[in-house]
């Protein structure tokens, strides 16, 4: 690491911590040539490789503005999700590459959205996975109701008549 002041080629660190959230570590530098002191924060990178070819940075923002719009008109705050962009960050990190492809930050998003609001979550899943009929929905519907036994439809609250 270059000193800021006097462009000497080396530092030595003389403090290390990690930021809040865990995503970034904050070090304090000294310069051996000058003496002065400067904090330098070093995070890991994660780029994301789309379809075309193109890669990007990974982007949280990116991932709550899609999800957005599959939750419009349901209770979802914006704090969930953030909580549900920093759960899918965290899950990419995990696998411990830098570059991952744009498909799998979308699976990564499913479950974590899955749990948040089974709606969305089919708004979201229709669109990613590219559902063409009505076989589709009532697959993955099926799929949910195998998992959570209490989605049953109740017929005295769906609007059947009971006889």
């Amino acid at each position: 690491m270059h000193c800021p002041f006097c462009r000497f080629p080396d530092s030595r660190v003389t403090d290390s911590r990690t930021s809040d959230d865990g995503s970034s570590i904050r070090r304090r530098r000294q310069c051996p040539e000058c003496g002065m002191r400067f904090s330098t924060t070093e995070t890991s990178s994660l780029t994301v490789m789309k379809r075309s070819g193109v890669t990007e940075t990974f982007s949280r923002d990116k991932i709550v503005n899609g999800v957005r719009k599959a939750c419009q008109g349901r209770p979802v705050t914006d704090a969930d999700l953030a909580l549900l962009a920093q759960s899918v960050e965290e899950s990419v990190r995990a696998t411990g590459v830098s570059q991952i492809e744009a498909q799998e930050v979308g699976l990564a998003i499913l479950e974590p959205l899955r749990k948040l609001d089974e709606v969305a979550f089919m708004r979201f899943a229709s669109v990613y996975q590219g559902w063409e009929s009505l076989e589709d929905f009532e697959a993955a519907i099926q799929l949910l109701r195998l998992e959570d036994p209490s989605s049953e439809p109740n017929p005295q609250t769906s609007g059947q008549a009971v006889g």
